[in-house]
């Protein structure tokens, strides 16, 4: 095996090891021994890929985001409305879901550790704000386009960031009391059924 691939696959190990050891202890109870003996390496090879315990925690963050961030956009680029496009992005929903259920207690960790340290924090703000922006867009390039009613773009975002993390955390609560990925997906489209611009009545028949 070339080094470059052993290297990825080290690195691989040591995010797994840290995901199960955040997601079953907490941050602060998992340390940094801990993460290598799950992963099966040595302190060296962890700070090699890692400069601390944290820097591991936000490339978690960082890596699960990356994946959900290039299909929004492959969905958006393929529509050719904005309501095609808000559709499509919402039917990822499903996937969503089923891949954060095994990530959620650990990003409820992820939160309370940026309740009290800026460097999570900020970290902690930078997706929330780009998922903000990229909706914001979206609605404002729907309501140009003449699909969606004239509403305030960046409170049209804000609520349906607020709907999806409402729904992270119900799902959290009670992980096997519904379809989460499916009532995410409808009570998006029930929002966004509001937002559209209603066509014009038709008109009378003539006599």
């Amino acid at each position: 095996m070339a080094a470059q691939a052993r290297s990825q696959e080290t690195r691989s190990h040591i995010l797994q090891a840290a995901q199960a050891g955040f997601a079953e202890q907490g941050y602060d109870a998992t340390g940094v021994a801990e993460i290598c003996a799950r992963a099966g390496v040595s302190k060296g090879a962890f700070y090699h890929h890692f400069a601390s315990k944290q820097a591991l925690f936000l490339a978690l963050l960082d890596e699960w985001l990356t994946g959900l961030d290039e299909q929004l956009v492959s969905q958006r680029v393929m529509a050719t409305t904005v309501p095609e496009g808000l559709r499509s992005m919402f039917g990822l929903l499903r996937l969503v879901f089923a891949e954060a259920s095994g990530k959620l207690p650990m990003f409820l960790e992820f939160w309370r550790q940026a309740a009290h340290d800026p460097v999570v924090w900020q970290a902690s703000m930078v997706p929330y704000q780009r998922y903000q922006a990229l909706f914001a867009d979206l609605i404002e390039a729907g309501v140009a386009e003449g699909t969606l009613r004239p509403i305030d773009p960046q409170m049209g975002a804000q609520a349906v960031i607020s709907l999806i993390v409402g729904l992270l955390f119900q799902s959290l609560l009670d992980p096997t009391g519904t379809d989460w990925g499916q009532v995410a997906e409808h009570s998006l489209l029930f929002l966004m059924t509001g937002m559209l611009h209603a066509p014009p009545p038709a008109a009378p028949p003539t006599n």
